[in-house]
């Protein structure tokens, strides 16, 4: 007879099976995503290449790999951006486990500077109709570079592209002159000097073209099993696309500027509160944008000496002198605050010119009710009493008291004068006030005069 089985040992049985379970899972995702189960994660990356820019790429990148993707298709539209979050991009990548596609669409687009860097990185690139590649050269974000820095600068970026070109089989010289030479070429061109691997209408066509195609990933071989695959798209999150936005030298001027002012309002109205909180958010907010432009510190300093002006305006009279000075130290240090060859890093002229002539208009009228306020005569406290006409309540030889402002005030008349006489208030000596006697127009009622005659 067969002897019943322990509790123990069903206990073990079990634990040998969910382990087994444990160790064949990654083993059945990996065939299931090969068999075409797994979807395809696509993000659309916009403007500039910058942190923000750079973190939803990255996360996307590791994202594909933790949950198997087929690949991953970055939609490509840019006109260059910084170095170093362009490496990050590209580092993050070279080490991807599962297939990276840049796609440069829709037609009209670009992968220029930085860009081009990105698309030869990928394991398939590919251009939609009417786009361009290229003109990779280094830009000095910070100004001009002297001959021997530009020189040491473009060997480097050459080496990188040149490294990245060959390692995914690319057009090595064309890259090369891309960064030296600054070319670009058209998708028709790019595909006919094997700059890219396809040309595609839309992303469908593209996922077509590239099933089955077999890649060299950071993990092997992967074959691509994208035709029919489900197409997953993965939105920028608020807080990339908070910095983003801020990230651009046109908002982040607007940030310092709004950041000042609410500063300048905290100071000059002790207690108001809000004002203070907005400016040192819009402050900080710029702050965390400027390390991703080329600020000129010059520049800032003079936006800072403007703001010094015109608070200067508002507490001497210089008649203009000092809110000239500021303006024109305004619209400098603006125009000198990010200096940049490339268009997309600078600050947008309207901008400048709204910010300076709306804040030059704020601190004239600032200044302009401050003097007419200097020349208004006093109509409060002590010295507001000077000039003011009171009535006598008793006689003044020479001292007495008179009711004027609607106070009973001890009062001083040298000329003096009697209970009800109207006097005026001429100075204010402690709490006496020295009043004079009020020259009263009579007017003349002729009195009727009797008729001798008895009429």
């Amino acid at each position: 007879m067969r002897e019943p089985v322990s509790s123990s040992m069903r206990w073990s049985i079990a634990f040998l099976g969910l382990a087994a379970v444990a160790l064949l899972w990654p083993v059945v995702i990996s065939a299931g995503s090969e068999g075409g189960a797994r979807p395809v994660l696509v993000i659309r990356v916009e403007g500039v290449i910058a942190p923000s820019s750079a973190d939803y790429i990255i996360s996307a990148i590791k994202r594909a790999d933790r949950e198997l993707a087929q690949a991953l298709v970055i939609e490509l539209d840019t006109p260059g951006g910084l170095d170093l979050s362009m490496r990050s991009i590209i580092k993050e990548m070279l080490s991807a486990e599962r297939p990276t596609v840049v796609y440069v669409s829709p037609s009209g687009a670009r992968a220029a500077s930085a860009g081009a860097f990105i698309t030869l990185a990928a394991h398939v690139a590919g251009m939609a109709p009417g786009t361009n590649i290229g003109a990779a050269h280094p830009v000095n974000m910070g100004g001009q570079m002297d001959k021997e820095m530009n020189k040491k600068v473009t060997n480097d970026a050459a080496a990188y592209i040149r490294t990245i070109a060959e390692r995914r089989g690319r057009n090595v010289q064309w890259a090369e002159d891309a960064v030296r030479k600054s070319v670009s070429a058209t998708e028709k061109e790019a595909l006919k000097l094997k700059v890219i691997d396809l040309v595609s209408e839309k992303l469908d066509d593209l996922l077509a073209a590239i099933d089955g195609l077999a890649v060299t990933t950071a993990t092997g071989k992967v074959t691509l099993r994208t035709k029919g695959a489900e197409v997953k798209r993965i939105e920028m999150g608020l807080r990339d696309k908070v910095l983003k936005v801020i990230s651009d030298p046109t908002i982040a001027y607007m940030l310092m500027m709004l950041g000042l002012a609410g500063l300048y309002f905290e100071l000059s109205t002790p207690g108001a509160i809000l004002p203070g909180i907005l400016g040192g958010i819009c402050l900080i907010l710029a702050f965390y944008a400027f390390q991703t432009l080329p600020i000129n510190y010059a520049g800032l300093l003079l936006i800072l000496l403007a703001v010094i002006l015109f608070i200067a305006e508002v507490k001497v009279a210089s008649h203009g002198l000092l809110a000239a000075g500021g303006i024109t130290a305004m619209i400098l240090g603006s125009l000198m605050l990010i200096k940049s060859s490339e268009p997309f890093m600078r600050i947008s002229l309207a901008a400048i010119l709204a910010t300076t002539g709306a804040t030059a208009a704020f601190f004239i009228f600032m200044v302009t009710m401050a003097l007419r306020t200097q020349r208004q005569k006093t109509t409060t406290g002590v010295e507001g009493l000077i000039g003011q006409v009171g009535t006598a309540r008793t006689p003044l030889r020479p001292e007495g008291s008179i009711f004027v402002g609607g106070e009973l005030w001890s009062a001083r008349c040298e000329g003096g004068a009697e209970t009800g006489d109207k006097v005026r208030v001429q100075a204010v000596k402690g709490l006496t006030l020295i009043v004079g006697k009020e020259a009263v127009a009579v007017e003349a009622h002729a009195a009727p005069t009797q008729d001798r005659s008895g009429r």
